[in-house]
């Protein structure tokens, strides 16, 4: 079974950084941070996405984001598929925080359930199997449209959409170069895929 341990956001300021997610989501050693000067514009190719278990959820995380300096892409809001919104990190980082339940079935937590790093990529199929290559199962897939790996007992779960979906999906425009500012570190690296998004092995 291929693991994604943690993500690497490529920063200016790490220690601005680490102090942006410690009070925005708490994400502890999943997400950490290097200093990067690489030069990027525009939709940076991927989100992560906190899956939570009601909207009440949703509300705090959004909320303590925004407090400690996230700007808002997509308020929160029900839709057919449950509730979410999208926000965007001092760094550039997006994330979307959602729910598939539309109504709170008790008292508001702060507890992220799954972390997953949504790769928007130019050919979904041709991605899907070079994943397929180095390791990962999948876990469910529609088409050239989504395919979700099977990564089971990971912190963090690895999905990839086209690109342009995964932008309008984050609220943004699809247009963006250069540097992706992330790199995934997991037990199929080390490697850069067809998008430029580059694993690595975590230290031993």
């Amino acid at each position: 079974m291929t693991a994604i341990e943690y993500v690497s956001l490529e920063v200016t300021d790490p220690a601005a950084a680490e102090a942006f997610y410690g009070e925005a989501f708490g994400l502890g050693k999943m997400v950490d941070f290097r200093a990067s000067q690489a030069p990027t514009t525009g939709f940076r190719g991927f989100t992560l996405s906190l899956v939570v278990s009601q909207p009440s959820t949703v509300d705090s995380l959004v909320g303590t984001a925004l407090a400690a300096g996230a700007t808002t892409l997509k308020p929160p809001k029900k839709s057919l598929w449950g509730y979410g919104a999208a926000v965007q990190a001092p760094d550039g980082t997006i994330w979307s925080v959602a729910t598939s339940s539309k109504k709170d079935s008790g008292p508001a937590t702060r507890q992220i359930d799954d972390i997953v790093l949504l790769l928007g990529v130019a050919d979904v199929k041709a991605s899907k199997q070079f994943y397929v290559d180095r390791g990962l199962a999948v876990k469910k897939s529609f088409g050239s449209k989504y395919v979700e790996f099977d990564t089971a007992g990971s912190p963090i779960n690895l999905a990839l959409y086209g690109r342009r979906a995964a932008a309008k999906n984050a609220g943004v425009a699809p247009e963006g170069t250069g540097s992706h500012r992330i790199v995934v570190g997991g037990d199929a690296g080390p490697f850069t895929d067809p998008d430029g998004f580059v694993w690595e092995a975590p230290p031993a």
